[in-house]
């Protein structure tokens, strides 16, 4: 099929320079090979230009890595999803949940009730030299309990149930980086041998996947790029103006939750095989079973996103949609695929905190034939106010990090608002108890949704952490 190569290098050069991105890489993959890829921008101060191979971070895009790894596990017969997680860490507790009640279904959907938690920033700002100090890493280092470098530190937090669990496991979605770390040893124990030398024995090297490592700090992902083709860090300090730096987060516990580093060239390669059930090149590299366990039958597909095993599903115009998002310090990414349409999707970046997903939306319409600019927003205002604000108002909190608080009230002109840490947002309704943040200039600046119980709000998922309400 003939695509329009070259509207969509100019739409994405266009995006990339209106964002002031200063280096982004993409790759699609079809069943004709590669379809589009390039870089874009540079890759350090001196200039360094940017190209499909330059090996970038991929954050919590490597969520999806430790979940396959499992699934192909499973379909060998050695572990199953239903096993408790007290199988494989016996003195994993989640307060005033049955022993035996979380499973690794649960810690891979993101469901066993874990509310955020502070263990992976605590890892990151305890284990990684030469970070440049800040307010974060002095708040971080101050309320550390210990370096968080082991995994049987990050189990005894949990089990020491500071914060309200979020429900019993299985009703409620809050994205839980303790969860997915815990994972990776599970994998293990269960393999026999690390989850870095099974991704490298059993995906990346079958899938012909040359520059992708998973390492804790860089080391062996900058001996993989031998050709000096690997970037530097860059983040934006609080005048706008550009720092650029080496200093890779290491957390050693969180390995493959976000400690993959790749390129757009084999991500593209990675998510082209699980889109085709397992098959690359003409090869089963792969199982089917492996493959389509991950985000097949046995999870809905509808518009509003469903969190699978390490991949969000969704439905687009008849098609599906499998993806994940990444960010750490300077890395911010999004991939997918087109699931059972064999093609793959990457885009990376080098600058932390920015989003990368409207550039695969840019690569996804291209292929499934729609404008090159189309929004994949899938949560609509219905135009009416909600009739129950009393339910909702109140404070909120996240206890990721450093506590983030969302208070929201009604305002005098009877509009529902929710104060966040960069402002004021009138809270559009978009059916049942979910909404869309508007900022002052009516510009789309979020998403939430709120659970009741009793006739009152218990807590509001913001994007994909649960806030739980402070009092009554």
């Amino acid at each position: 099929m003939a695509y329009d190569l070259k509207s969509l290098d100019a739409a994405l050069a266009k995006r990339i320079a209106e964002k002031k991105l200063p280096g982004v890489t993409v790759c699609i993959r079809g069943p004709e090979g590669v379809v589009f890829e390039k870089g874009y921008g540079v890759a350090d101060e001196h200039g360094r230009p940017v190209n499909e191979h330059t090996v970038m971070g991929i954050a919590s895009m490597s969520k999806s890595t430790v979940t396959l790894a499992l699934c192909m596990l499973e379909a060998e017969g050695k572990c199953s999803f239903h096993d408790p997680i007290v199988k494989y860490f016996p003195s994993f507790a989640l307060k005033g949940t049955p022993r035996q009640g979380v499973t690794l279904h649960h810690l891979a959907t993101h469901t066993a009730g874990i509310p955020p938690m502070e263990p992976l920033e605590w890892s990151i700002a305890m284990n990684t030299p030469e970070r440049r100090e800040s307010d974060w890493t002095r708040a971080m280092k101050a309320t550390a309990p210990n370096k968080m470098n082991t995994i049987d530190q990050i189990v005894d937090y949990i089990a020491q149930g500071r914060y309200p669990t979020l429900g019993e496991p299985g009703n409620y979605m809050s994205y839980s980086n303790e969860g997915y770390a815990i994972l990776c040893y599970v994998v293990d124990q269960v393999a026999g041998i690390p989850l870095e030398r099974f991704l490298s024995e059993r995906v990346f090297g079958p899938m012909g996947m040359t520059r992708t490592v998973l390492d804790e700090d860089c080391s062996e992902a900058k001996t993989l790029a031998s050709d000096g083709n690997i970037t530097r860090l860059w983040e934006r300090d609080d005048d706008g103006n550009f720092q650029c730096d080496d200093a890779w987060g290491i957390l050693p516990p969180f390995r493959s939750c976000a400690c993959v580093k790749s390129t757009a060239h084999d991500m593209a390669r990675y998510y082209q095989c699980l889109s085709n059930h397992g098959v690359l090149d003409g090869k089963q590299v792969i199982s089917a079973a492996a493959a389509d366990r991950m985000v097949g039958v046995s999870f809905p597909l509808e518009e509003k996103p469903y969190y699978c095993y390490g991949l969000n599903k969704r439905l687009w115009h008849g098609h599906i949609i499998c993806e994940h998002s990444g960010g750490l310090h300077g890395v911010s990414t999004h991939g997918g695929m087109l699931y059972g349409e064999n093609y793959g999707f990457a885009a990376l970046c080098n600058e932390g905190g920015q989003d990368t997903d409207d550039l695969c939306w840019m690569m996804y319409n291209l292929i499934l034939g729609r404008p090159l600019e189309e929004k994949h927003i899938w949560l609509h205002p219905t135009g009416e106010a909600f009739e129950n604000p009393e339910m909702l108002t109140g404070e909120y909190i996240c206890h990721e990090g450093e506590p983030v608080t969302m208070r929201v009230y009604v305002d005098e002109a009877g509009r529902l608002m929710a104060r966040r840490p960069l402002g004021d947002y009138t809270l559009a309704h978009c059916g049942e108890t979910w909404f869309q943040f508007f900022n002052n200039a009516g510009e789309l600046a979020g998403r939430c949704r709120f659970w009741v119980r009793d006739g009152k709000a218990w807590g509001v998922q913001v994007y994909t952490r649960i806030y739980q309400r402070i009092g009554d």
